[in-house]
């Protein structure tokens, strides 16, 4: 681990190799997990401010979970969550031929909305852990993300890389930039931090 301004990051982000592959994987990560993806509070009130817009964009299965249960909800951990359907996929999950999407990100597309989707979910399968005094940000291991780490390391793309849009969107350019100089100094002295 290292420490950039108030983050504390995991090595993981400069080690791992990963790319998406929605070919491959459907878009596994809109549609299972324990919980709805992470949102800040900042967020919930966006999507709540949002909804008119996105939900011509949504499934009615989806439409129906978000009139039911809000567009925003307190999963099990007290932490403020997309409201899920059948306690499986995302209610603002999309599918298009074949692929689950971000209908949240497809109304974003279309121009529709400002928002693109919640940050858990651009950063994904890094996530973010407000402690009082810092931010940790760790690489969090996926079984459905096994495709994605392959094929990261078949055209040689670590994390870091991969996510520079939301990196950049969360945290700002410079501290992207300090994130490039620390990779570049790990690289060199790997040894070392492995110690």
């Amino acid at each position: 681990m290292f420490q950039i301004d108030n983050t504390i990051v995991s090595a993981n982000l400069l080690e791992q190799c990963f790319a998406c592959d929605l070919g491959a994987c459907k878009g596994c990560c809109c549609r299972y997990g324990d919980s709805g993806a992470p949102v800040t509070a900042e967020e919930a009130l966006v999507m709540e401010q949002i909804w008119e817009k996105v939900r011509p964009f949504l499934r009615p299965e989806g439409i129906s979970a978000i009139e039911e249960k809000g567009t925003t909800v307190t999963d099990f951990e007290g932490e403020t969550v997309t409201p899920l359907i059948s306690n499986e996929e995302c209610a603002y999950a999309i599918m298009e031929d074949g692929i689950w999407l971000c209908g949240i990100e497809r109304a974003w597309q279309r121009k529709a909305v400002s928002f693109r989707k919640p940050l858990s979910c651009h950063l994904f399968p890094v996530r973010i852990k407000q402690f009082t005094d810092f931010l940790a940000i760790n690489y969090e291991e996926w079984p459905i993300c096994r495709l994605a780490v392959e094929k990261g390391k078949q055209e040689e793309i670590r994390l870091y890389r991969f996510l520079k849009e939301p990196l950049i969107r969360a945290f700002g350019k410079e501290w992207y930039r300090k994130l490039l100089f620390a990779a570049k100094e790990y690289e060199k002295n790997k040894w070392q931090w492995n110690r």
